[in-house]
């Protein structure tokens, strides 16, 4: 079985997980912190299941592709969350989540329990 090269869509998950890791720390700074705890909360799930993502994808692991099915789910609700903020740093992130849900349903298999 052929490997194949998976390096932009394992691009756009750390791309992702940049965005959201840095949307989630000025969403810390912003004046009502308290406005912003789903943000962050988001934020940071979406960061480490995009990172997992990336790694299973770098390890070729027989799994990968079936959780981009959750990665998807992830970046479309954080995506969703950001955008009801105006802030710079939320657009950027909902931008970056956006592509990422894309990029995600774009490669992912269904579940198959046997």
């Amino acid at each position: 079985m052929e490997t194949r090269s998976y390096n932009a869509l394992i691009q756009t998950l750390l791309d992702c997980a940049l965005a959201c890791e840095h949307c989630a720390s000025s969403c810390l700074k912003e004046e009502d912190v308290n406005m912003m705890a789903n943000c962050i909360k988001m934020d940071r799930d979406c960061a480490d299941i995009c990172l997992q993502a990336a790694r299973l994808l770098q390890r070729d692991s027989v799994i990968a592709h079936q959780y981009l099915l959750l990665c998807e789910e992830i970046c479309r609700l954080c995506a969703e969350e950001c955008s009801k903020h105006d802030h710079e740093h939320c657009r950027q992130c909902a931008a970056a989540c956006e592509d990422c849900a894309e990029a995600c349903y774009q490669n992912h298999e269904p579940i198959d329990q046997d």
